[in-house]
């Protein structure tokens, strides 16, 4: 029997990334002033002198975070980064963040304290206004959405798309680290459940935890690069892996990529733990993601402009489309990229 092609589809088959496609393929764009919309980090809209920068996340409870390891001051601190990072993969500065909750009835007001405490500290260190928002009751945990407002400069402007032939990839920071902390903090819940009252063993890993509960946006890259003059011609923030954000671009700008395993940044923590877990080490640098480090390409000439800066790591290059997308091992394999990522329609 042959099926029909009128069938809905299964999200879980569409992934986030192919269900965004499939709902948005007839959205136009009806608006002078929208310069671009759905498809890049933020939307970008005109305004007098500069380009305005608007992006939103959705954060759930038992999706994107588990309370009975975050830290709900972490969490507030980490919902801003999460908003503002995505305007600064644009190569903008962000401004303001707007904030809603959903709050069910478990939560406290010592707890929701403590949430607006980790939003004000974020918004303190990034220099960004908490300008509002709105909050509702839930039935199902806590929910945040987080509207992150920012400019920039229009000839500066950094989408996923814009890369060319033999242009060099750079990635800011380490990987995988996000990742490894996930790892061990699930580890402690499963011991802390059969065990209820056994105090975590955490010591000497504080680097990877704070990669995966307090992730901070690389504000300093954005500015080092207006400093210098260099203008990224495509940018994109790793939240869903390295493997998985490259391939964005390289579809985006109709392009292959080579990248070389050992030019992939990972922290000795990072390392130290994906030992003992057992875990390959370059399948949490390549999928891991929650980094929030920014991946982007530069023109091979610009490349000099960006030697002081130890922050910014070099993997490879990108290439013709015919070439595909792939990573040359230490032992000089090639192994395609694909785009396991994190993807949470895709989880069971």
């Amino acid at each position: 029997m042959t099926a029909n092609q009128d069938e809905p589809k299964n999200i879980k088959d569409l992934g986030k990334f192919g269900l965004i496609r499939h709902l948005t393929k007839q959205v136009k764009i009806r608006n002078e002033q929208t310069v671009s919309g759905i498809g890049d980090d933020a939307a970008v809209i005109d305004s007098p002198g500069n380009q305005l920068l608007v992006t939103t996340d959705l954060l759930l409870e038992g999706i994107h975070f588990d309370l009975m390891y975050t830290p709900l001051k972490h969490l507030g601190y980490k919902a801003v980064v999460i908003g503002i990072s995505d305007v600064l993969a644009m190569n903008g500065f962000p401004t303001q963040v707007l904030i809603s909750v959903g709050i069910s009835q478990k939560f406290s007001l010592e707890q929701l304290e403590d949430l607006y405490e980790g939003i004000n500290l974020a918004c303190e260190k990034y220099q960004v206004d908490f300008a509002g928002g709105d909050t509702a009751s839930s039935l199902t945990g806590l929910t945040i959405n987080v509207t992150a407002v920012g400019t920039v400069v229009s000839e500066k402007k950094a989408g996923r798309e814009g890369a060319s032939v033999n242009e060099i990839i750079c990635v800011t920071g380490d990987l995988g680290g996000a990742y490894m902390g996930l790892q061990l903090l699930e580890r402690e819940k499963e011991v802390f459940k059969s065990a209820p009252g056994s105090q975590p063993d955490l010591s000497g890993y504080e680097y990877i935890l704070e990669r995966q509960l307090k992730p901070e946006a690389r504000k300093d890259v954005i500015r080092y690069l207006n400093k210098v003059d260099v203008v990224p011609t495509s940018m994109i923030d790793v939240s869903d892996g390295l493997a998985s954000d490259l391939l964005h671009l390289c579809h985006r700008s109709g392009l292959g990529c080579k990248i070389f395993q050992e030019k992939i940044p990972i922290h000795k923590n990072t390392e130290k733990m994906a030992g003992t877990f057992d875990i390959d080490l370059l399948t949490a640098a390549l999928n891991g993601g929650r980094d929030y480090e920014l991946l982007f390409t530069i023109p091979a000439n610009d490349f000099d402009k960006l030697k002081e800066q130890e922050e910014i790591n070099p993997i490879g290059h990108m290439t013709s489309p015919e070439f595909g997308c792939y990573m040359i091992t230490t032992s000089d394999h090639e192994i395609e990229l694909r785009s396991p990522g994190w993807d949470g329609f895709k989880k069971e």
